[in-house]
């Protein structure tokens, strides 16, 4: 994981925003200002049930997330916001709100998952089409059911670089979306007029350090290019330079002269031709294939990383370019461009996922559905300017003068970290250096960083008391037992009548709980701009305490034991689906529960004053199905509450393997594997006894080198061969051990 610049003050500023607001953002810098770092980091240290998607398959996978059209299942033609549709030029149809639920298929889990997500980030927004925006808004607001808030208050994150490559729109559609739109840049579509989000530039750029090619790329991005700055550019004009004893990479406009020059380049080499197939497993598009599916070598061949490399010091970077000096059945080595420095190169494995919603975790998951390995290398005498978008290059040979998309020159003299290593096939003018006037005129929008210090305050205020009033939402309680009750009409449910009688009881408590809750809010709002205006926060406190004090009672003697005695009853009659369904509904009334007692508002401690209550909230913390004495509840010890660890543990510690135990209780492989993790941090299973020696010891060789503490710079590393679960287990059993070393010093 890339660890910011500490003194990079606007980055921690962004991420404050992320981690401690609600605040959509729009995280933009010029080329090398580490926008790439900031997802990452993000990914690695937000507390938020996170999705990232990107517009493009390759996209997708680079930022380790999926592409927006998979996960919104959004149309590939224009969407019409409203409820028109209509036919363009070639009679091109477009989609409108109401076609658009008609045609997207989620399951339950996925209406889930989407009522679960607080934080979305959108990768390369520069290509994001402003009508795709608002399908996505129309998405969120309908399946969260917030049908006023933009996005169904999830919160936005959009990185990218609108001087960059935009959004690609055919004429036949952009007839009918300029009726509708003032451009096809994200920024124009209609939810941003509804909630623009906060202009944040990166300034510190880290991939040129000389000041004079900087400042001539800043006039270039701005359309403030004088004619100074042109003769100095073409200085560097060469037509007839080749580059080729000097590790020179070649960026075209077009596909065809890229991919022409790199199989001429290759074919003129003498020596035998290696082949290297990739391995593709589960599903993973051939769309987004960040290399060759065969990878065609020789020895002496100019190639190009695709990944940053995990280890420390870092030896090379997305875009450093090498030379193949020997190839050995399917090993590699390569010597690094600029240096004597010779290296034996590993294949990488690129992770497809899917995102899945762990109810019992309340987290968003990470599910591998796909991968692909092979050598993290192409050929490299020449690469499209498109494809250059991220990378880094010491020497280039750019033909960029009849760049066709605004923003190409930029992108492409950008690549370069100085003037020393360009040169120039065809020469730059005025008129192959194109910003959209609508880019410039948003940029105009950026914040100061003084202002986002006093912003930041205000903004995370207002994202504690929001937060505070969202929990005394009974929404997803109601929609799962009205779920539950729909899901027994259709199956044989023994004693039909004893479970109707308590699936009736729970909608009428549930009902009743969010009457009370209703009323507590309207008193809540009050009470938070009373503690906002004058700073005191003693009625709050106490009516807070309260509230908490009357959820816990009515949640747990109004739902969670009635479930629990019907539960009890059904185990005798041997109704395994139906059991299943219960310990579920009985594990989303102990999530409640704790989301109330977890109920925070800046550095308040609600339940500090409510000891009849620890008992229950200690059990359920652990995970416990409390009983009664005496008529208050009280805690029975580990044993779990309803879909759990322990009935995972005991199916595992019988003999039967993860994808059995899956099945057996209706649970992803992933929560399956998960669980297995926790017992292992809980001391309740033996590491060794979940993951196999020769597999700790890979996980272990890995963390020693990356110094890792976070679990994705390992599995990026190693691949499919070893689970997320595995790695966290892992690394608890290694941290266990260094708190021991500790204690006997």
């Amino acid at each position: 994981m890339p660890q910011p610049d500490n003194t990079n003050i606007i980055f921690h500023l962004a991420a404050d925003f992320i981690n401690q607001t609600n605040r959509h953002v729009f995280l933009t810098g010029k080329a090398g200002t580490g926008k790439t770092t900031f997802l990452k980091y993000i990914k690695e240290h937000t507390k938020k049930n996170t999705v990232v998607v990107a517009p493009t398959g390759v996209a997708a996978i680079n930022a380790g997330g999926v592409t927006m059209h998979s996960f919104f299942q959004l149309p590939f033609g224009p969407f019409i916001p409203g409820s028109k549709r209509g036919f363009g030029m070639d009679g091109i149809s477009s989609t409108d709100k109401h076609s658009l639920f008609r045609n997207i298929r989620f399951t339950n889990d996925k209406k889930v998952l989407l009522q679960e997500l607080e934080l979305l980030i959108i990768d390369e927004v520069s290509m994001v089409r402003c009508d795709m925006l608002d399908a996505i808004d129309t998405i969120l607001r309908h399946f969260r059911n917030k049908p006023l808030l933009p996005f169904g208050g999830v919160q936005v994150l959009f990185i990218g670089d609108l001087y960059q490559l935009p959004p690609v729109v055919p004429d036949s559609e952009w007839q009918l979306l300029s009726e509708y739109y003032n451009s096809s840049f994200f920024f124009d579509a209609r939810v941003i007029d509804q909630a623009p989000p906060l202009y944040i530039e990166l300034k510190k750029i880290y991939r040129q350090n000389e000041q004079l090619f900087i400042d001539v790329l800043n006039r270039i991005r701005n359309s403030e290019v004088e004619e100074e700055d042109l003769m100095l550019l073409n200085d560097r004009y060469d037509p007839y330079f080749k580059g080729e004893d000097g590790e020179y990479i070649v960026l075209s406009t077009h596909n065809r002269k890229a991919d022409d020059i790199n199989a001429r380049r290759l074919a003129e080499m003498p020596g035998k031709l290696f082949r290297f197939e990739g391995r593709i497993e589960g599903d993973f598009s051939d769309k987004a294939l960040p290399t060759e599916l065969v990878l065609q070598l020789k020895i002496g061949a100019q190639v190009m990383f695709l990944k940053n490399d995990l280890a420390q010091p870092r030896r090379y970077y997305n875009g450093k370019l090498a030379t193949v000096t020997d190839i050995d059945d399917e090993e590699i080595t390569l010597l690094l461009a600029g240096s004597h420095e010779e290296l034996k190169l590993a294949k990488e494995t690129w992770r497809n996922i899917r995102y899945s919603f762990n109810q019992e975790e309340n987290s968003i998951e990470e599910e591998e559905i796909g991968s692909f390995t092979q050598f993290p290398i192409r050929l490299a005498w020449a690469i499209t300017i498109h494809k250059s978008q991220g990378l880094t290059f010491e020497r280039a040979i750019i033909d960029a003068g009849y760049a066709f998309a605004p923003g190409q020159v930029y992108v492409a003299l950008s690549r370069c970290t100085s003037l020393e290593g360009l040169v120039l096939h065809s020469r730059i003018t005025y008129g192959s250096i194109k910003t959209d006037r609508q880019v410039i005129e948003f940029a105009e929008k950026e914040v100061a960083a003084n202002e986002l210090v006093v912003l930041l305050e205000m903004e995370r205020k207002k994202f504690q008391a929001t937060s505070l009033l969202q929990l005394f939402d009974w929404y997803r309680m109601q929609a799962n037992i009205r779920s539950h009750a729909v899901w027994i009409q259709d199956k044989k449910v023994p004693d039909i009548d004893a479970a109707l009688q308590v699936s009736r009881q729970l909608t009428a408590k549930t009902e009743q709980q969010q009457e009370v809750a209703n009323r507590f809010v309207v008193q809540l709002h009050q009470l938070l701009d009373t503690t906002v205006q004058t700073g005191e926060t003693d009625q709050l406190e106490e009516r807070v305490n309260k509230a908490i004090g009357y959820f816990t009672k009515s949640i747990y003697e109004e739902l969670i034991q009635p479930l629990q005695e019907h539960i009890t009853a059904v185990k005798k009659q041997k109704s395994k689906k139906y059991l299943l369904q219960l310990m579920s509904l009985e594990a989303d009334c102990w999530h409640k529960l704790q989301q109330v007692w977890e109920v925070s508002y800046a550095d308040l401690d609600f339940t500090k004053g409510l000891k009849d209550y620890t008992k229950l909230r200690n059990a359920e913390a652990e995970g416990a199905v409390a009983g009664k004495k005496g008529g208050k509840p009280e805690a029975k010890g580990k044993v779990e509450k309803g879909s759990s660890r322990r009935g995972t543990l005991e199916l595992y510690l019988g003999g039967k393997n993860i994808p059995d135990i899956a099945v057996a209780r209706q649970l992803a492989v992933s929560t399956v594997e998960s669980h297995l993790a926790q017992c292992v941090e809980a001391g309740e299973l033996d590491l060794f006894r979940f993951v196999p020696e020769a597999t700790v010891k890979l996980i272990m060789s890995h963390i020693r080198e990356l110094g890792a503490t976070a679990a994705g710079p390992i599995k990026e590393r190693v691949g499919p061969a070893v689970t997320f679960a595995e790695i966290r287990a892992v690394q608890w059993y290694l941290k266990k051990q260094q708190e021991e070393e500790i204690m006997k010093d």
